[in-house]
This record gives C-alpha cells, sequence and structure tokens, in this order.
C-alpha cells in the first residue's frame, strides 16, 4: 500500500498533461479572439467599399 502512494505522489504525468491543456486552451482562446477582431474588421472595410461603389 505504501509502495502504491508513493508512486502516485511521485507520478507527475497528470499534472504536465493538465498544464499542456491549459496552455492549448489559452492559444485557442487567443486565436478566438484575434479571428473575431479581423472578421470585424474585414466586414467594416467591406460594407465601406460596398457602400461606396454603390453611391457613385
Amino acid at each position: 500500500m505504501q509502495n502504491l502512494f508513493s508512486r502516485f505522489v511521485n507520478d507527475e504525468s497528470g499534472a504536465t498533461a493538465i498544464e499542456y491543456g491549459l496552455i492549448a486552451s489559452l492559444i485557442s482562446v487567443a486565436i478566438i479572439t484575434a479571428a473575431t477582431k479581423l472578421g470585424t474588421n474585414v466586414a467594416t472595410t467591406f460594407g465601406s467599399v460596398s457602400n461606396n461603389m454603390t453611391s457613385k
């Protein structure tokens, strides 16, 4: 029983997997934020171009 408990305490593979998961989630949040901002800017630009083309 003591051997099992000491192996459990010394095992760091679960902590590493959690760290990688947190890093991946932070990167995905950054990508989603950037894509949303870029999409808004592109939509505004195309709307401006469309308005200028129809008014002239």
